[in-house]
């Protein structure tokens, strides 16, 4: 399978930020191994393309992978990471403070680096270790994939997975995550090499449907079944939300399709502690049987009280 982001994709290196964002929630939600448990191939897709979008969407790091400053997996090149480490050592060519040439080869950078290391080994034989004498550089960034219900990506919630050597991590879902967010974990990646810092992992959140709830931006969606002297009368009635159930007054005279507002009662912001509402679309559902009483009553009630709801409004005709 290719390593390149953008064929993982499906899109062209000049496809713009919308673009990308629009491929990768199509290949989620067609190969999701929810979706397909038994598909290999379609979870390995999924897996490249997941790790392809987290390396796109940040406009800085898709910059810096077009240069070719760091690779498919978000790690510097090692000619990159060796120019920049060691363009200012004594006898360096590349030292003086002038600028990093990006249309220079990389391969010509590295080869020039090893070969004045190795002048500089050879020069320092017998005074002590010279600058430069160790391999040091950061370990690799490791990615992962994570199903959370809705709820607690809603709330938070500290899950744990099984990584797959078999050691286990906690991730903390914070309160508002949203389906695709990438979480990073500082320092639980591949270790370093020599005394380089440990890598971080990356997971990569997809939030299970709920069989109520819906979410926009921060707010949540839900529809209220009512019955028909609830929506004539009003009163109050239950409804769920994310933090359980409480009461709702329904006005007198409401509707199918109207939409009551709880104010707060949404996701938290991820950058602070507003919360967002809830919206209630009422839906007036009739008796499940339609008795001769009821049936006699409505028909005495139309004739004085008829009116027209299509065209527009209440009023009688």
């Amino acid at each position: 399978m290719s390593t390149d982001p953008y064929e993982a994709l499906g899109v062209s290196k000049t496809a713009s930020d919308a673009e990308i964002k629009k491929a990768y929630r199509k290949i989620a939600r067609d190969l999701h191994p929810d979706l397909n448990p038994d598909d290999k191939g379609a979870e390995a897709r999924f897996k490249a393309a997941s790790a392809a979008y987290d390396l796109l969407k940040d406009p800085a790091q898709r910059a810096r992978f077009d240069r070719g400053e760091i690779d498919a997996s978000g790690q510097e090149r090692p000619e990159y990471h060796y120019y920049r480490e060691y363009a200012d050592a004594p006898g360096s060519p590349y030292g003086g403070g002038a600028p990093f040439d990006e249309s220079m080869d990389a391969s010509d950078i590295f080869a020039e680096f090893l070969r004045q290391k190795a002048r500089g080994a050879g020069a320092g034989a017998g005074r002590g270790a010279g600058r430069g004498g160790g391999f040091n550089a950061r370990g690799a960034d490791l990615r992962y994939t994570m199903n959370v219900s809705f709820l607690d990506a809603a709330r938070g919630a500290t899950t744990r997975i099984t990584l797959p050597e078999g050691a286990t991590l906690d991730v903390k879902i914070p309160a508002g995550t949203a389906d695709g967010q990438t979480i990073r974990l500082r320092g639980k990646g591949a270790p370093g090499y020599g005394e380089g810092p440990p890598g971080d992992a990356l997971v990569t959140i997809f939030v299970k449907p709920h069989p109520r709830f819906r979410r926009e931006g921060n707010d949540i969606l839900t529809t209220l079944p009512i019955t028909i002297d609830e929506a004539v009368l009003g009163g109050k009635v239950p409804v769920d939300t994310i933090d359980g159930q409480v009461k709702l007054t329904i006005p007198k005279g409401a509707s199918s399709g109207q939409v009551l507002r709880m104010r707060g009662r949404g996701v938290k912001s991820l950058r602070g502690s507003k919360r967002g509402d809830q919206l209630v679309e009422l839906k007036i559902v009739s008796p499940p049987e339609v008795d001769d009483e009821l049936a006699a009553f409505m028909r005495t009630w139309r004739k004085t009280h008829a009116y027209d709801p299509r065209k527009g409004g209440k009023g009688k005709r």
